[in-house]
């Protein structure tokens, strides 16, 4: 593999290391970082990797730089994106990549054209115990799958947020926050299509920010009569062991599984991956290293060769949360006309 240069245009979120160090230990050079605003994240990734501060996010892509990586604010990547058409510059952004229809519009419009690929860091998929589910539902363990529940509860620490995370204009709300990876699992897990998508949308904290929702719970139909179940919250509690409870369970005609994603208290802290079938009694499954990072995939498309995750899988999980969002009931407190956040 030859050796590349990147760059880091936006860093608000902790999500942009995964990129750095992986490209890092591939052996690729870091140019500089680029972050306008939080600058205590972006200072602190530069001093862990010895990675330059960049003031000029034009000067830094005029460098021979070849890939960008992107975890600004939610509503301004798809601004990056096309900043980094205009260059020539490749970008992996972490999710989600737009934050309504006029930036899903773009988006599409960018690949639409073809002059870079732009990646996303959908890094289920990746993940040991997440990547073994695929493998053992592809072997035909479960049988012909009937049902998916996918559950992500997550601890907010509202005080340690930054502003912008509370506006839905700016984060996009929960479910185009959150729920891209499991609108994007479904369909990476079956291999089939959604066909609806039917829920509920609530907001039951924060007043003072009225556009910002805290559960999202939707039922969806996919091809093949497949059911699904996808749940988020911010409501974990603060005394929890993990910042989010989340859970996968697969249901099949000869089996079914649960995927425990931060491991349970009374049993151990990390992936746990439990199945059942009619051949097998209860047994612990042990998580299969994936052949590769989510950077080497994306590297390998832009190489040329076949990857997992393709521009029509970032599109199809983008344009997902943007029609659930779209249409589900809201529930609970309701926003104060004027509002300032609104």
């Amino acid at each position: 593999m030859k050796t590349r240069k990147f760059a880091v245009n936006g860093c608000q979120h902790a999500h942009i290391k995964m990129f750095i160090g992986e490209m890092i230990a591939l052996g690729h050079e870091c140019a500089g970082i680029y972050e306008p605003e939080n600058t205590a994240l972006a200072r602190s990734l530069a001093e862990e990797f010895a990675i330059p501060l960049a003031d000029d996010p034009e000067r830094l892509l005029a460098e021979p730089v070849e890939v960008v990586g992107c975890a600004s604010i939610n509503s301004e990547k798809i601004d990056v994106i096309e900043l980094c058409e205009r260059h020539g510059k490749h970008v992996m952004l972490d999710k989600p990549a737009v934050t309504d229809w006029d930036g899903y519009r773009r988006l599409e419009s960018v690949i639409r054209r073809g002059n870079i690929h732009v990646g996303m860091l959908l890094t289920e998929r990746f993940r040991p115990a997440v990547y073994t589910l695929k493998r053992q539902v592809d072997l035909g363990v479960f049988g012909r799958i009937v049902s998916i529940g996918m559950r992500k509860p997550h601890r907010l620490n509202p005080a340690n947020r930054p502003p912008w995370f509370f506006p839905k204009s700016r984060n996009g709300g929960i479910v185009v926050d959150l729920l891209v990876h499991d609108f994007d699992l479904l369909r990476w897990l079956t291999g089939k299509e959604v066909l609806s998508v039917d829920g509920t949308v609530g907001k039951f904290l924060l007043p003072e920010h009225p556009t910002f929702e805290d559960t999202a719970c939707f039922q969806v139909l996919m091809e093949d009569g497949i059911v699904a179940q996808l749940y988020a919250d911010w409501h974990t509690p603060e005394k929890s062991w993990t910042w989010g409870d989340c859970r996968i369970f697969v249901a099949g005609t000869e089996g079914c599984a649960e995927l425990r994603l931060n491991g349970d208290p009374l049993v151990a802290n990390e992936e746990i991956l439990f199945r059942v079938t009619h051949r097998e009694p209860p047994q612990r499954v042990e998580p299969e290293q994936p052949p590769l990072t989510i950077t080497e995939d994306f590297l390998n498309r832009i190489d040329g060769k076949a990857s997992l995750l393709t521009h029509r899988d970032i599109l199809e999980a983008s344009r997902l949360t943007l029609e659930a969002d779209e249409r589900a009931r809201r529930v609970g407190l309701r926003a104060k006309e004027g509002d300032i956040d609104a």
